[in-house]
């Protein structure tokens, strides 16, 4: 079933361009929805929130393009990875969430006893071995994923998981763009039935960054 009509998907329902409103609906619809979309489209602000109203515990993957340098950086796990929970934080104030609140954090044993918590981040280099049942779970930045990365991750998830792929195939942080997987997923699972590609050609960031983003790479 799509977004249900009397949701107001914390008041973004009645602004949804037509290709928010796909986007949206297929994260209800479909197992896997696979987004290529602009920088500043809402991809990750709405794919958060339909995760908040599916309320499967929320498990955020994200691609340290430093990760080699990851590993000898002091800190915990977590101390480590705070800098790429940039864009999970906003799309949370975006819906009314306290991200300290409702983020993972073996230190915050305040939000764990209170059962507020519901997201937990992971970077992908931590992924191996991980099984994830009855989860929603979004690849954020997919465009910086390996096509070994995204292989790692996805043999890991079962059919009771709802899945969101979002990233942009214009915008790779890789150094060699060539080695992604992003494009080669979105062909993979082109034809499968669980499987809807949709595409966020705005950005609603102002003029100024919707003219950056017209650079060529």
């Amino acid at each position: 079933m799509p977004l249900p009509k009397d949701n107001m998907l914390f008041g973004f329902a009645d602004k949804l361009t037509n290709e928010q409103r796909e986007y949206v609906d297929s994260i209800f619809d479909n197992q896997l929805t696979i987004v290529n979309a602009k920088s500043g489209s809402g991809k990750t602000t709405l794919a958060v929130a339909c995760a908040r109203i599916i309320g499967k515990p929320l498990v955020y993957i994200f691609s340290p393009v430093e990760e080699k340098a990851m590993g000898f950086r002091p800190g915990t796990q977590q101390e480590k990875e705070k800098e790429y929970l940039t864009p999970l934080k906003d799309a949370l104030m975006e819906i009314g969430e306290v991200p300290d609140k409702v983020i993972y954090d073996p230190d915050n044993l305040d939000a764990m006893k209170a059962g507020h918590v519901w997201v937990y981040p992971m970077s992908h280099t931590f992924a191996r071995g991980i099984n994830l049942k009855d989860k929603t779970v979004i690849l954020a930045e997919s465009q910086n994923y390996s096509r070994g990365d995204m292989k790692k991750i996805l043999t890991r998830l079962h059919d009771s998981c709802t899945v969101v792929i979002e990233g942009h195939t214009g915008q790779c942080d890789l150094p060699d763009p060539k080695k992604s997987g992003f494009a080669p997923y979105i062909e993979h699972f082109h034809d499968e039935p669980y499987a809807k590609l949709v595409e966020l050609t705005v950005n609603f960031r102002g003029r100024l960054s919707q003219h950056a983003d017209k650079l060529e790479w």
